[in-house]
């Protein structure tokens, strides 16, 4: 792996048995191996049980304050957040207050949503959820200013004041490979979170993104590039798992996260792969 690239860990959020301590335990472990951040997924209502598919029993937002709690150095994010299920103001302010209570520690890594039937059963607009995340991350980013107006045909407002402004940055970072979410991501993020590409995929969809943040509102400003893989175990794939994050860092990576299957067991192959890579 590159020196500049940080492995981090997608925890295993999909079964509604699991105790929230396990999470706790997880997360620790993961800053004792020298991990750089804990990942939380997340839906609302998904169509058919919480598994593999479909994670994100407990909510994230309210889970990292628990995690930031058990744990020092560690970064806090989310393998990603759905944000037109949401109110923004809300999640502003939840943001703002675990980048406080944490020391700092958060990303907020949000996207569109994939779910038609889970943005039917919350009455959220499934077609327009591109542009929802658009004016919601802007409006975020207004809050976070300090702005005590906000001048928006969605999200306007004449006068108010927002707190706990973050102390230091607290990074936005977009998830998703379509051309809609590289162009989301060129507008409006410090961050990209890409997931299911190859090296190859990620280097070309990368390109694409650099390519459109040079000819949008935020060209100049650094943006940092990050995507996600799953090993769940098994001597004969963990050399390919490893040599997958040594080509995506090649590739551009700044980060990878890694899901590491089943919570049985999760721990003994989060540190069976951090021994792989010394």
């Amino acid at each position: 792996m590159l020196p500049d690239t940080e492995l981090r860990v997608v925890l295993p959020n999909e079964s509604p048995a699991m105790q929230p301590s396990r999470l706790t335990e997880l997360a620790a472990g993961a800053e004792r191996l020298g991990y750089g951040a804990v990942l939380l997924p997340d839906h609302l209502l998904p169509p058919s049980p919480y598994g593999p598919e479909y994670g994100g029993v407990y909510e994230p937002l309210t889970t990292l304050a628990f995690l930031a709690a058990a744990t020092r150095r560690i970064g806090l994010g989310m393998s990603v957040l759905v944000l037109p299920l949401r109110e923004p103001f809300l999640v502003a302010k939840q943001a703002a207050t675990v980048h406080r209570l944490s020391g700092g520690r958060l990303t907020l890594t949000v996207g569109a949503g994939w779910v038609r039937s889970e943005f039917d059963a919350a009455r959220a607009d499934y077609a327009g959820r591109g542009g929802y995340v658009e004016d919601a991350l802007r409006l975020i980013r207004t809050l976070f200013s300090g702005a005590t107006s906000y001048d928006d045909a969605r999200f306007g407002f004449e006068h108010g004041v927002f707190e706990p402004r973050p102390l230091t940055p607290l990074p936005i970072a977009v998830g998703g490979t379509t051309d809609a979410a590289l162009r989301r991501a060129a507008a409006v993020a410090d961050e990209w979170h890409a997931l299911a590409l190859d090296a190859d995929g990620f280097a070309s969809r990368l390109a694409v993104l650099r390519s459109l943040r040079e000819t949008g509102p935020l060209a100049g400003q650094p943006l940092r590039a990050g995507t996600r893989i799953e090993w769940a175990g098994g001597r004969s794939s963990l050399a390919a798992a490893v040599d997958s994050v040594h080509a995506l860092a090649a590739a551009g990576a700044d980060s990878v996260a890694v899901w590491f299957g089943d919570e049985d067991g999760f721990g003994e192959r989060m540190e069976e792969f951090a021994a792989a890579f010394g």
